[in-house]
């Protein structure tokens, strides 16, 4: 192969590269948007921000046994 074969060789699998690891991080940034919206849509406004003790915190404190 000449230089500029080796060239494009190694462009073009840069440019996999990159374009499946955009896919995996596009899949990723879909679903845990997907993921906030559930939780908050199965959570109703409270009027107030601050610390709620929902059912993901009670599981964290479970399985961390406090």
């Amino acid at each position: 192969m000449t230089s500029d074969q080796d060239g494009k060789a190694a462009a073009r699998r840069r440019f996999l590269k990159l374009a499946s690891l955009g896919a995996v991080a596009g899949t990723v940034a879909a679903a845990a948007g997907t993921r906030q919206s559930e939780a908050a849509a199965a959570e109703p406004e409270q009027g107030g921000k601050g610390y709620r003790e929902t059912e993901h915190v009670k599981r964290v404190y479970e399985l961390a046994r406090f």
